[in-house]
């Protein structure tokens, strides 16, 4: 029965892969991220604005074609920016492209996944469907006494109905495609923030006073060995702590905090890098591009052979 126990708890975490709550702690976070891991820094390249324009996979083909391909494939592109098909791309219109490119990762994996839970195939996937493929015969109650981590399986379960009803918008437990991927990428959706800030709260609030203070903000991302000075790198997060964290200085993070931490609202880097390549390609200065100002703008939004500073050549690339 214990050789059981443990394969039945193999099986789940490998069903559970897809599955937010899986993911290991330092993922489960999701701080406003950077649309590019390099420095954006025009004077020395534009790989910032490829990747932020194109998406980092997407960078990389474009960096294999010829300035000719490059420039009809940004051709392309740009018509479908242009929503309202009146020649121009507005900066809301290069937002919204931008933060498509950046979120394309995210639809993928839930298309992946998609078949495996629309059991029916009805294009929608019931909270019993998805229950059913993640957890299994373990989703009955008396089951939970066969596997080995029965009570963190329970707490799973319970958080995942919770998060499905939150991200299932009109209540009847079954799921679209995008209230499916607000359910498993919640952090990427206004509506579910409310239900990401309690996450993280009941993970990291070790004490259960529904606020998370210095110590228990410290703990969640390091544990010290015996005797251990404290690194360098954790004494400046206690600082950001008391400097930027505790925003009205009570001594810990409330749900207004812990929000403004996982999801800074100062600013938006897709609203911001939209602005950006219109005010350098906006010749004519009516805050709009055209279709000619872009191309003529093209290696700022996209690469080639030609600009891609001695990257590698020899990656194959796909037709887009």
């Amino acid at each position: 029965m214990k050789t059981l126990s443990v394969l039945l708890a193999v099986a789940l975490c490998s069903l559970l892969v897809v599955c937010v709550p899986t993911q290991e702690k330092k993922d489960r976070i999701h701080h406003d991220k950077d649309l590019s891991d390099h420095k954006h820094d025009d004077s020395k390249d534009f790989q910032y604005d490829h990747e932020a324009f194109l998406g980092k996979e997407e960078a990389k083909t474009f960096d294999q074609l010829t300035p000719e391909e490059s420039k009809e494939r940004l051709g392309k592109i740009v018509d479908k920016i242009d929503k309202n098909k009146d020649g121009f791309i507005t900066g809301e219109e290069l937002k919204d492209w931008i933060k498509h490119t950046q979120n394309r990762y995210i639809y993928e994996n839930v298309n992946k996944h998609w078949a495996d839970y629309d059991k029916n195939k009805d294009d929608k996937i019931s909270w019993e469907e998805y229950k059913s493929t993640t957890y299994g015969y373990a989703a009955d109650e008396e089951a939970f006494y066969d596997v080995v981590d029965k009570e963190r399986y329970k707490k799973m379960l319970q958080r995942d109905e919770r998060r499905f009803k939150q991200a299932d918008k009109n209540g009847d437990l079954i799921a679209t495609r995008e209230e499916f991927t607000a359910f498993l990428h919640p952090e990427e959706f206004d509506y579910m923030q409310d239900m990401v800030v309690t996450e993280t709260i009941e993970d990291i609030d070790k004490n259960g006073d529904g606020v998370v203070d210095v110590n228990e903000y410290l703990a969640d991302m390091y544990t010290p060995d015996a005797d251990e000075p404290e690194p360098d790198w954790v004494k400046t997060e206690r600082q950001q702590f008391l400097d930027h964290r505790d925003l009205n200085k009570d001594g810990h993070m409330d749900r207004s905090e812990i929000s403004h931490w996982i999801r800074p609202h100062e600013y938006d880097h897709a609203e911001l890098e939209a602005k950006h390549l219109v005010f350098e390609s906006d010749r004519d200065k009516d805050d709009k591009l055209s279709k000619k100002e872009i191309l003529d703008n093209w290696n700022m939004f996209v690469g080639s052979q030609a600009t891609n500073y001695g990257e590698d050549l020899t990656r194959r690339h796909d037709e887009f």
